[in-house]
């Protein structure tokens, strides 16, 4: 586990639509992290993607365990304005 320290974002936005920059967020924010930079920071690795479609594939949670996502969206409409999108 890498102990670099995550960059800190200087502002939130929430999402109205789905793209593939929300299903990234989605998936990360499932696992425990605001997002892939975060992961990378405190991982120290990059996280395992789809070849098919770019989205993650598997993360490893904060806890030790693993979250093991699908190759289709899996951020449903209803669950979009939920996500957080950061910016640095």
């Amino acid at each position: 586990m890498a102990s670099s320290v995550a960059p800190q974002p200087t502002r939130l936005v929430r999402p109205k639509n789905w793209n593939e920059e929300v299903e990234d967020a989605y998936r990360f924010q499932l696992a425990g992290y605001r997002d892939a930079a975060e992961y990378r920071a405190l991982r120290g690795e990059e996280p395992l993607r789809w070849t098919e479609t770019g989205f993650v594939k598997k993360l490893t949670r904060r806890d030790g365990c693993f979250y093991y996502f699908n190759r289709l969206r899996e951020c449903l409409d209803k669950d979009v304005h939920k996500c957080k999108l950061y910016c640095y």
